[in-house]
């Protein structure tokens, strides 16, 4: 059963950009996300209050395993701020194994649409057993705080600011991609604040449920542990264009592969 359940959360994690990541070669100095590194008129309308998004998570064979439902909606307690909110699910066969009812809350804001709460609750089994993680990031002081159930929390100190799996995803929409150019997108994952470098691959025309749409070929750069292959494995492709929907990810694991 805990096999099963590690499957869906390697869709889940690939799906939202959540790779666990190995410490790559040190950095002389912090890198950050910069405001001018975004294309504004994208991050406009990702960040509109009016986005829903659903993908199907499937084996590359197409077989499908599980739904994942995306929304961005505006944060009522702050001018500036959004929820990105998910609810991830199995499907068909695998349900029947082992049921898995997650959802997912990222609050954002700011210019540059960074996390400072982060709630995480996985219902998996028969049983139903819940699990609550929730995740604090004061982005001025630094730092992170993170608590699973009703675990003593822990904190973390960081060198500068964080995105965390669901924001980076979506702050990635909107860089200001050049070719042959490396964009920092730093995220805080597996405990630790990792500096990602995103580049953008090609331009390539691609078949979407939206018919043939010229679409961006981008990649995050970075190494993977367990069931991932080394990094170079994962690439999503996003339409090139003001929306810049995520038509399609595909990520290598060493079963197979995920789309």
């Amino acid at each position: 059963m805990k096999t099963r359940s590690n499957f869906l959360w390697l869709a889940i994690l690939t799906m939202m950009v959540r790779l666990l990541i190995t410490a790559g070669t040190a950095q002389a100095q912090t890198q950050e996300t910069q405001a001018s590194r975004l294309d504004q008129r994208v991050l406009a309308t990702v960040f509109s209050g009016q986005e829903r998004l659903h993908y199907s998570v499937s084996w590359s064979g197409g077989v499908k395993i599980g739904d994942i439902f995306l929304e961005i909606l505006p944060d009522k307690a702050r001018n500036d701020g959004y929820l990105i909110s998910a609810k991830v699910s199995d499907y068909g066969p695998f349900k029947l194994i082992y049921p898995v009812d997650d959802t997912f809350h990222c609050l954002v804001s700011g210019p540059l649409k960074l996390p400072h709460r982060y709630e995480v609750v996985q219902r998996e089994g028969f049983s139903g057993k819940e699990t609550r993680r929730m995740t604090w990031y004061d982005q001025r002081l630094k730092y992170v705080r993170y608590q699973k159930n009703d675990e003593t929390p822990e904190r973390f100190e960081l060198e500068g600011t964080v995105y965390n799996e669901f924001a980076s995803f979506i702050i990635t929409r909107a860089l200001a991609f050049k070719e042959n150019e490396e964009i920092v997108v730093p995220t805080f994952a597996d405990k630790k604040r990792h500096e990602v470098r995103v580049a953008l691959l090609a331009k390539e025309q691609k078949a979407t449920i939206f018919g043939d749409k010229e679409t961006l070929k981008v990649q995050p750069k970075m190494q993977f542990k367990g069931l991932y292959d080394k990094d170079g494995d994962t690439v999503l492709w996003i339409t090139d264009d003001t929306c810049r929907v995520p038509v399609e990810i595909n990520s290598r694991i060493v079963v197979g592969s995920l789309v």
